[in-house]
């Protein structure tokens, strides 16, 4: 028997349409916050009412959210709906879910705000991809939000998790989650799990990474090598892919083994990966002046370590664009923890309100780099530059460039 809907839910939702339409009216934003925002002051419970009868995947991490639920969205088949803007917490959840009648959803999760999601809306697969520290000046330390997770999986003893077994910290915070699928991938980037969460001895990283003290990398179901093969026990996963570079490989892994999971079809989900081939901007080559520009999104160290690693991202010209805004984080000092010195012999040119701090960082490991103050000063023809921007330097050269 269908549960009737309050008037006060009913308020609620209509309450997120109208103030999200005025804001779009009114040019004040693209209508995806503030009327979430009113509906959860009107009925607290509104997301867990929105959420009643649809299939949910929760994806949350530090980096590869937005690409993540983007390929999930496309290997899942049509009608699925999202938080398509990225707007990762409460109020952008409301408002995505008050604007589609989708029963399939896909969540993307600020992981502060993921154990509120498991509560309210209890989604069947929450895929966990990694964590790392990211906007240190409004951010909790890595290892506070990795022990918060483990209440989490305390709290939801019957969540299903889709969970990267490469990562210590994940795997100490689903230390007593009852239903894991694990995913091996490649990892370059240990600074922020080096001791053990355990019994903080140093970690061993070699095929699998362990600790004297027994903890250790858990046997995984899927694995995805460097090379970027999927597998799934001893089953090759054909996987072909238009979103170039082994982490959106990885991401896909992460999208069939949580479909496999739910129960859907892995083959039908891999033919389907390959219909996307650039995510809010991401990716795809654009047009300054006359010549191609491929954008790409790094905002922490770990970010940078997984471009840096992949020399087919990699053009011989490298812009690197960086601000400290509120939505960046203010604090540039994760600059000098980014393995900036693989930039070694590109031509790199430093842009942005932080660049006299990119250049310097740069300095330091001995790689030159030219400083400019505007981008009118850029040269518009010539072959191929892959720009390295963070968030409101990525949305600037989006305003500056053009599809190609």
């Amino acid at each position: 028997m269908t549960q009737r809907t309050s008037p006060r839910t009913v308020c609620a939702r209509l309450a997120v349409r109208g103030v999200n339409a005025l804001s779009r009216l009114l040019r004040r934003g693209s209508g995806t916050v503030a009327g979430g925002r009113v509906g959860l002051a009107l009925d607290h419970s509104l997301l867990t009412h929105l959420a009643d009868g649809r299939t949910i995947i929760a994806i949350s991490g530090t980096n590869g959210k937005t690409t993540t639920s983007a390929l999930m969205r496309a290997a899942w088949g049509t009608d699925v709906g999202g938080n398509l803007t990225g707007a990762n917490m409460p109020a952008g959840h409301v408002a995505a879910l008050v604007a589609s009648r989708s029963r399939r959803f896909i969540l993307e999760v600020d992981e502060a705000w993921l154990p509120t999601i498991l509560t309210q809306c209890s989604p069947r697969i929450v895929c966990l991809l990694n964590l790392s520290r990211d906007q240190l000046d409004r951010a909790s330390e890595v290892r506070q939000l990795a022990e918060r997770w483990k209440a989490m999986a305390v709290a939801n003893p019957a969540s299903t998790f889709v969970a990267n077994a490469s990562d210590p910290l994940i795997v100490d915070a689903l230390t007593n989650a009852t239903s894991v699928t694990w995913v091996a991938v490649p990892h370059s980037w240990h600074a922020d799990a080096l001791s053990c969460p355990r019994c903080t001895a140093p970690l061993s990283f070699a095929d699998r990474w362990s600790c004297a003290c027994g903890f250790a990398e858990p046997e995984s179901q899927w694995r995805i090598d460097d090379e970027g093969v999927v597998t799934k026990g001893a089953v090759t996963i054909p996987l072909t892919l238009s979103l170039p570079g082994l982490f959106n490989r990885i991401n896909a892994a992460f999208v069939l083994a949580a479909l496999d999971t739910l129960g859907e079809s892995v083959a039908t989900a891999s033919s389907r990966l390959s219909t996307l081939d650039s995510v809010q901007g991401r990716y795809g080559l654009r047009r300054f002046g006359t010549r191609q520009v491929r954008l790409l999104l790094a905002k922490n160290p770990a970010g940078v370590a997984a471009l840096l690693d992949d020399p087919d991202m990699l053009s011989r010209e490298i812009w690197v664009a960086i601000n400290a805004q509120i939505a960046d984080g203010k604090d540039p000092s994760w600059l000098y923890d980014a393995p900036f010195e693989r930039l070694a012999g590109k031509e790199v040119t430093c842009l942005g309100e932080r660049r006299l701090d990119v250049a310097y960082r740069l300095e330091v490991d001995g790689v030159f780099a030219t400083v400019v103050d505007e981008s009118r000063h850029l040269k518009p023809e010539g072959p191929l530059v892959t720009i390295i921007a963070n968030y409101t330097a990525f949305q600037e050269w989006m305003r500056l460039t053009t599809p190609w």
